[in-house]
């Protein structure tokens, strides 16, 4: 039998629901007007109300031949239909032709899914309305607590002092938010801790530009304290010296008020003498180089033009190196002026055990002349490479500068020297700057030079080969007497006094750099 192409329609019966139909559901083309499915765009045929059914014509062409196992299959799993074998009719009309149905789909979806369903993704929009709405109220909440702290620790007062003052001020000081300085330390993690003390901890960490920094975060605060604080940064910002830690700017947001300052990546001074660095070893004119910076910065706070400064804790361990081994003048304790559980110490003394000026230790009263002390004892431990407090001394001479003292009565001070000074340096020049180192710790403040002579002096020991000029202003190593030495002894050696105990701990938590009053 030949093929003949024959069209025929399939009558499916699909369970539907009649407002399927919509009132406006009818074909208008010109032809009789006919029902229609208006989702599926399907021809009703016929509708069942008391059965629920809804009869729809859906055309397709196929082909008929009189061999067998030749049949066009019509697959409806993308249509909108389940069919099942108790629900729905399939017809096929033409030469014997039958009809396979299947289907992948549930023959039906009950009610009790649907409402399901819903009651799953109402649950779903509360659970997330309620974690977006705790994260809008914890984000509020967040704000509010820095505003709060921002008031507290002054920032109105410091943006006050700010718009009062030139511009350059201005680029000096920035006002850091808390989310970047928590970011650039990871939340402050112990990991990036570089530095702690009684008064604070210092960390290491990285601004969103790529900067290195170290920020300083204090203790509590005392409220009282504000006003000196707030002035303290506004005169900080001011500083603009090769050889000065520079200060970045703070953070008031916070509990505690933080100060961003640059990272010094070399370690500090003491760290430098005492340690093994065969790269760029401690030589003779290293030191000098160091001195004469270290001077040199702490001659420009003096002298500065806008309000003289007391650095008030000069140490070895306050004398950075930066990646090409200069110095820079810093003070990691942090805040010394308005911790509360330090303050009452703050008006006894001020420095380091082994660095305090005797004279402020008796008077209670700090000058320019204290930091020139405490800056000889550092000269004296650039000389010797001995650390200013060691119980490796004898019993009774503990500090670095009663050792120097003592050393220089009985006419054996280069037994104490370091070895590399003793090879790399003339005599005349390490006399010189012996006789420099005790002018700086005479007992009398007045009679010591200031930091600019001391700048000067140094500066003129690097760049003369002789220091006869020096020899003869000063001779050689003059002999002290024993009763300075005794006087030495009584500040910085009795480890049995009650002074000693208060010296041994607050000395610790020292002053930053501060306007003098």
């Amino acid at each position: 039998m030949a093929l003949q192409m024959l069209l025929f329609r399939m009558l499916v019966l699909v369970m539907c629901s009649v407002n399927a139909i919509a009132n406006d559901s009818y074909n208008d083309l010109g032809f009789p007007k006919v029902p229609f499915l208006k989702r599926f765009d399907l021809e009703v045929l016929k509708i069942n109300i008391v059965a629920g059914t809804v009869l729809v014509n859906y055309s397709m062409f196929s082909s008929c031949t009189n061999v067998t196992n030749s049949k066009k299959n019509l697959k409806l799993e993308k249509s909108p239909f389940a069919f099942s074998a108790n629900k729905n009719s399939f017809v096929a009309m033409g030469c014997d032709n039958y009809a396979s149905m299947w289907s992948s789909f549930d023959e039906s979806i009950s009610y009790v899914k649907y409402i399901g369903v819903s009651a799953s993704l109402g649950v779903l929009f509360l659970i997330s309305g309620g974690r977006w709405s705790y994260k809008a109220i914890k984000k509020r909440m967040r704000i509010k607590r820095k505003e709060k702290f921002f008031k507290q620790n002054g920032g109105l007062l410091l943006e006050q002092q700010l718009s009062t003052n030139n511009k350059d001020n201005v680029e000096y000081t920035k006002l850091f938010n808390s989310k970047e300085l928590e970011k650039a330390t990871d939340r402050f993690s112990v990991d990036r801790i570089i530095g702690h003390g009684g008064q604070g901890t210092v960390y290491k960490g990285m601004l969103a530009d790529g900067r290195i920094v170290a920020i300083k975060k204090s203790n509590i605060i005392d409220e009282e304290k504000l006003q000196e604080f707030i002035n303290e940064v506004v005169i900080l910002s001011q500083i603009n010296h090769r050889n000065v830690v520079k200060p970045l700017g703070c953070c008031l947001e916070t509990e505690v008020p933080l100060l961003v300052y640059e990272f010094i990546p070399n370690g500090t001074l003491a760290q430098y003498l005492n340690g093994q660095n065969e790269e760029f070893p401690p030589t003779w004119d290293m030191r000098l180089r160091i001195a004469i910076e270290a001077a040199g910065a702490l001659f420009y706070l003096h002298s500065a033009a806008f309000s003289p400064i007391y650095h008030r804790d000069i140490k070895s361990t306050n004398i950075l190196l930066d990646d090409k081994y200069r110095a820079k003048v810093a003070d990691f304790r942090i805040l010394r002026s308005i911790a509360i559980d330090q303050t009452h110490l703050s008006t006894l003394v001020h420095g380091n055990f082994g660095y305090v000026d005797p004279e402020h230790f008796w008077s209670g009263q700090f000058t320019d002349n204290s930091d020139v002390y405490s800056f000889g004892v550092v000269l004296v431990e650039l000389l010797t490479g001995e650390k200013a407090i060691s119980s490796l001394r004898t019993r009774d001479i503990k500090s670095l500068a009663a050792f120097f003292v003592s050393s220089m009565e009985g006419n054996n001070l280069f037994d104490i020297l370091d070895n590399r000074v003793l090879k790399e340096a003339e005599k005349e020049k390490i006399i010189a700057v012996v006789n420099l180192a005790k002018r700086c710790l005479n007992l009398n403040g007045k009679e010591r030079p200031s930091m600019r002579e001391v700048a000067r002096e140094l500066e003129a020991n690097q760049m003369s080969p002789k220091v006869s000029n020096l020899q003869e202003k000063y001779g050689e190593i003059e002999d002290v007497g024993t009763k300075i030495s005794k006087k030495y002894d009584v500040v910085s050696i009795s480890t049995t006094s009650g002074m000693d105990g208060i010296l041994a701990t607050s000395s610790l938590d020292s002053q930053p750099l501060l306007v003098s009053s």
